[in-house]
C-alpha cells in the first residue's frame, strides 16, 4: 500500500480533507484508538445581506442565482448551518470511515437533496452521507457508498470554499449531489481516476432516474467519471496545480426541479449530460493563483403534448485569487454563460430566444477574528439576449443587475 497515492486519491475525490488527514496523522501514535475516539465534529454558520443597487421597483429579478436571488435581496439572512461529522480512512488495510454533512437553515431548501419521502420546505437537509471503504488493490482502491458531492465543477456548495460568495452560472447548471457508488483510484501521484453509478442526475436522494412513459428499471442509472492531474513535486512553481476532467450521463428524477424556479415538476425526467473541464494554476507571484473552468450541458428535452427537442448550456469563467496579505484576499471572476431558452430563468422554458449573459464579480475576503471569514462582494451581470430584458422588475425590466452584498461566516 501506498499511503501517499491513497491520501491523493481520497483528497481529489472530496473523500477527506486536509485537515482530517492530519488528524488521522495524530492519531497514529495512540495505540488504543476506538470509532468514537477518531471521529471529529467541524463546520460553519454563515449569514450575509444582500442589496440592490439597480433602479427597480415591486420586486427584484436574479435569474441564474443559486443561494443569492431575489428572496435574499434588500436584507439581512441566515444562509446556512452546516454540521460536518466524520470519521476518515485510517492507514492500514482495509480501513472504514464515514462522512455526514447536514445543513440547516434556508439554503437546505435551495439545495434540494430532500429524499423521496420529504419536501424541500423544512430547512434540513443532507448534503452528504456516505461510507468509505478502502481496499489493498494496488495503490488502493477507495469506494464510498451513499451521498456524495458530484465530480464536477470548479465552485462548491461551501461559500467560504469559493473565491466568491455567489455561486456562477456554470454551478447552476451543474448537478450537486448524487445518490450511488463512487470508486476512485490513484494510478501514480500526480494522476487520480474516479468512476461511479448514481440513481439520478439531480441532487434528490432515493431518487430513481425516470424517463418519458417507461418504467422504472436499473438501466436508467446514471453514470459518472473524471481525471485529475495534479502537478507533482517537481514541476517549480506550478507545483500543485490541477487540470480536471467530468462527465456526468443520466436522467433526472421524475420529482425533478427541471425549470429552475425552485419546485418540482409533475412530469418525467429527461436524459441529460454535463462535461467539465477546469484547471487551477499558481504563478510566479507569490499569492496569486488562476483558474478556468468550462461546462457544458445537454439535454434532450421531452414535454408533454409537445415536440422533443434539444437543449444546451455553455458556460466559461476564469477566477483571480490574490493573498494580498495574512489577513486580507482579492477574488475575481469573469463569465460568460449561453444556452437555450429556460437554461437560467431568463426566458420560458422551449421559447424561442436563447439566453446569453456576461459576469463579473470582485469580492475582498478580510480575517479579522479567529474562525471568522468576513466578506465584501460587489457583482455586475448584464442581460445580453435578444428580447425583453432579465433583470430588473417585471413592470420595468434591466438589461443589467448590480448586487453589493456582506459575508461572515463562521468556522469550527
Amino acid at each position: 500500500m501506498n499511503y501517499n497515492l491513497r491520501t491523493a486519491a481520497l483528497m481529489a475525490a472530496g473523500l477527506v480533507s486536509s485537515g482530517a488527514v492530519a488528524l488521522a496523522e495524530e492519531g497514529k501514535s495512540n495505540p488504543v484508538e476506538t470509532a468514537l475516539s477518531s471521529t471529529t465534529i467541524s463546520g460553519y454558520v454563515s449569514a450575509s445581506a444582500f442589496f440592490s443597487l439597480g433602479e427597480d421597483s415591486n420586486g427584484t429579478l436574479l435569474p441564474g442565482r443559486s443561494f443569492d436571488g431575489a428572496d435574499k435581496i434588500d436584507k439581512i439572512n441566515l444562509d446556512v448551518v452546516k454540521l460536518t461529522i466524520e470519521k476518515p480512512l485510517a492507514e492500514g488495510d482495509w480501513s472504514a470511515g464515514y462522512k455526514v454533512d447536514l445543513l440547516f437553515g434556508p439554503d437546505a431548501n435551495t439545495l434540494a437533496t430532500s429524499s423521496v419521502l420529504g419536501n424541500n420546505n423544512s430547512d434540513f437537509g443532507i448534503k452528504q452521507a456516505y461510507v468509505a471503504l478502502q481496499t489493498p488493490v494496488g495503490n488502493d482502491l477507495i469506494a464510498k457508498v451513499g451521498v456524495f458531492d458530484t465530480l464536477i465543477g470548479y465552485e462548491v456548495f461551501e461559500a467560504g470554499a469559493n473565491p466568491n460568495y455567489s455561486r456562477s452560472y456554470a454551478y447552476y447548471i451543474e448537478p450537486t449531489q448524487h445518490t450511488g457508488l463512487l470508486l476512485s483510484y490513484a494510478v501514480t501521484e500526480w494522476l487520480t481516476l474516479n468512476a461511479g453509478i448514481a440513481d439520478s442526475w439531480n441532487a434528490r436522494i432515493n431518487a430513481a432516474g425516470a424517463d418519458s412513459n417507461t418504467t422504472r428499471d436499473f438501466g436508467l442509472q446514471t453514470y459518472m467519471g473524471s481525471i485529475v492531474l495534479t502537478a507533482p513535486e517537481g514541476a517549480g512553481f506550478l507545483k500543485g496545480a490541477q487540470l480536471f476532467a467530468g462527465v456526468v450521463h443520466g436522467l433526472s428524477s421524475a420529482d425533478a426541479d427541471l425549470d429552475g424556479d425552485g419546485s418540482n415538476d409533475s412530469i418525467d425526467g429527461d436524459p441529460r449530460t454535463s462535461l467539465y473541464a477546469g484547471v487551477s494554476i499558481p504563478t510566479p507571484l507569490e499569492g496569486l493563483g488562476v483558474g478556468l473552468a468550462y461546462d457544458y450541458r445537454f439535454t434532450d428535452r421531452y414535454r408533454p403534448g409537445a415536440a422533443n427537442a434539444e437543449e444546451y448550456a455553455t458556460a466559461f469563467a476564469g477566477y483571480l485569487t490574490y493573498q494580498l496579505s495574512e489577513q486580507l484576499k482579492l477574488g475575481v471572476r469573469g463569465e460568460y454563460a449561453t444556452g437555450s431558452a429556460g437554461s437560467w430563468g431568463f426566458r420560458p422554458v422551449g421559447g424561442p430566444d436563447n439566453e446569453e449573459i456576461f459576469g463579473v464579480t470582485t469580492s475582498i475576503d478580510y480575517s479579522l477574528w479567529d474562525n471568522v471569514l468576513t466578506r465584501l462582494e460587489f457583482r455586475w451581470d448584464t442581460d445580453l439576449s435578444s428580447g425583453t430584458k432579465g433583470f430588473g422588475s417585471p413592470g420595468d425590466p434591466e438589461a443589467s443587475a448590480y448586487v453589493l452584498g456582506l459575508n461572515v461566516i463562521y468556522k469550527f
